[in-house]
């Protein structure tokens, strides 16, 4: 790989990327159902000294339809029941932010010579695959990898079955040349020539996963970790800074979504220090975890055990999913508020004229979650009676702590409100407050996405409900926030894993 001299930044642009909350299965690959406009794919960047600028689009959603495939997506992706050489300067790249934020991706070059792939960036997934030209199934708006165009592609004979909350992917392990952020190497990954109808939308074509080696379906090392060890980081971290559209009364295409930066992190975007914790003492890195302490609700403060603590920090989702008696405490604080059935279950609505506000403690700092940030929009009625969906949602029953399983996933949602930093050595997640006038909406308009029930949106095949609305049978059409659907199961087979033939 040829370096860059010391003090050289360079920053590509990420985009941030809509329903990333679907998911793979245990090594927390992510599931995505909609994807980003194939003219990110191959970037036209304007340079200045030291630095390149590639620019950024928009794109349209149906966010609140898509919320229950988000919910399952995220329940089956953590398997819930119901060197010598000159070190490299910082590499920063630009967010977009996809379908009123809901995750996030980026420009990634494949082969020899290079072919540019926009593919989401997953800090719980650890493995990279990429749709190719022998994938019949996807659509012909996804851009495909063509490996006979290759010259540095080498293809394995063992192949890998991947199974998502709304279909599957299954390709052949392989090595290519892969460049990122101005990094190059030769990289493993898969290439997907299957998949279930419409699992892929228009725009993306695939995954970068940015956590340990551990639980890597692949059993390789992630490219990021790869430079950590080669010691080609100026620093053992990566960041990011996510921006805000989701209470633009407009849906929203695909907007200015922030900064990831490789290697360092971007003083312009956070103020004083961050705040480091270390993953739990005994834990083995693979997920990036915390551990949720408290949470705040309206000023009632709810302690968690140290049985329910343990939380995934995942750019690839974009909820907050947490145990059913935590989630039936935080929304019993929240005047009116209701636990949804059917499709909807797990999830909880309140009225569209409240503002929930709600912060989250991992140990240290109480953060502050927007109150923009907790309403996904409105999923019933109108005017004074209408009722906007929550950003934490019920996750069910997960198989435990012993296991290093996560019982919360924190993403999007959350991390939106700070300035994340994910630290290798050693191993901690860390937290800043946002510079003064990021913390805001990136958009000055205001209001909450209406509910559209869209096409194409998968329903949970758990939903045993024939009614069209998400609050149940009862007289007065809500059910009350203290009687969640204990009922509710998993909507797909939580798998123990990749099916992987090495």
């Amino acid at each position: 790989m040829d370096d860059k001299p010391s003090g050289q930044v360079l920053f590509v642009f990420i985009n941030s990327f809509a329903c990333h909350s679907l998911s793979l299965m245990l090594p927390l690959s992510l599931l995505l159902f909609t994807f980003l406009p194939s003219a990110l794919a191959v970037p036209n960047p304007a340079q200045d000294a030291g630095s390149i600028h590639i620019p950024i689009v928009r794109r349209a959603s149906t966010r609140v339809a898509n919320l229950p495939h988000m919910v399952d997506a995220v329940r089956a992706k953590y398997g819930y029941k119901s060197s010598t050489k000159k070190k490299r300067s910082v590499a920063s790249a630009a967010l977009t932010d996809e379908q009123n934020d809901s995750s996030y991706s980026a420009v990634v070059s494949v082969g020899t010579p290079a072919q540019n792939f926009n593919l989401i960036l997953d800090t719980g997934s650890s493995d990279l695959w990429v749709a190719t030209t022998q994938c019949d199934a996807c659509g012909s708006g996804i851009p495909l990898f063509n490996p006979s165009k290759s010259s540095s592609y080498k293809n394995g004979s063992s192949t890998v079955d991947i199974t998502y909350g709304s279909g599957d992917v299954a390709g052949y392990t392989s090595q290519d040349t892969v460049t990122f952020t101005g990094f190059s190497m030769t990289q493993v990954l898969l290439s997907v020539s299957q998949t279930s109808s419409n699992l892929l939308s228009n725009g993306l074509s695939g995954i970068m996963g940015l956590g340990w080696e551990s639980i890597s379906a692949l059993q390789t090392t992630p490219f990021w970790q790869t430079l950590y060890s080669q010691n080609k980081l100026s620093s053992p971290v990566f960041s990011f800074y996510l921006e805000r559209y989701v209470n633009d009364a407009q849906v929203v295409d695909a907007a200015p979504g922030g900064t990831f930066t490789l290697g360092g992190t971007n003083t312009s975007l956070y103020s004083g220090t961050i705040e480091f914790i270390n993953m739990p003492s005994g834990s083995t890195p693979s997920y990036w975890l915390q551990q949720v302490k408290s949470i705040t609700v309206l000023g009632n403060t709810i302690s968690v055990s140290s049985s329910e603590s343990l939380a995934a920090i995942d750019t690839g989702t974009t909820l907050i999913g947490g145990p059913s008696d935590i989630v039936a405490q935080i929304w019993s604080s929240v005047p009116n508020s209701a636990a949804l059935t059917g499709q909807y279950a797990g999830l909880y609505a309140f009225p569209c004229s409240s503002s929930v506000t709600v912060s989250i403690s991992f140990g240290g700092t109480n953060w502050a979650i927007s109150t923009a940030d907790m309403n996904l929009g409105t999923v019933s009625g109108s005017g004074s009676k209408a009722m906007c969906a929550g950003g934490i949602f019920d996750i069910g029953t997960s198989v435990g702590n012993s296991n290093g399983l996560p019982s919360w996933i924190v993403g999007d949602t959350f991390l939106k409100n700070v300035y994340s930093v994910f630290q290798a050595n050693p191993a901690a997640v860390g937290f800043a407050q946002l510079a003064s006038g990021l913390s805001s909406t990136t958009n000055s308009s205001s209001g909450t996405i209406p509910f559209s029930s869209g096409t194409g949106v998968p329903l949970p095949s758990s939903s045993s409900s024939s009614s069209s609305s998400p609050f149940g049978t009862g007289t007065s059409g809500v059910a009350p926030s203290a009687s969640l659907a204990m009922s509710f199961m998993l909507a797909m087979v939580v798998l123990a894993g990749w099916c992987i033939s090495l």
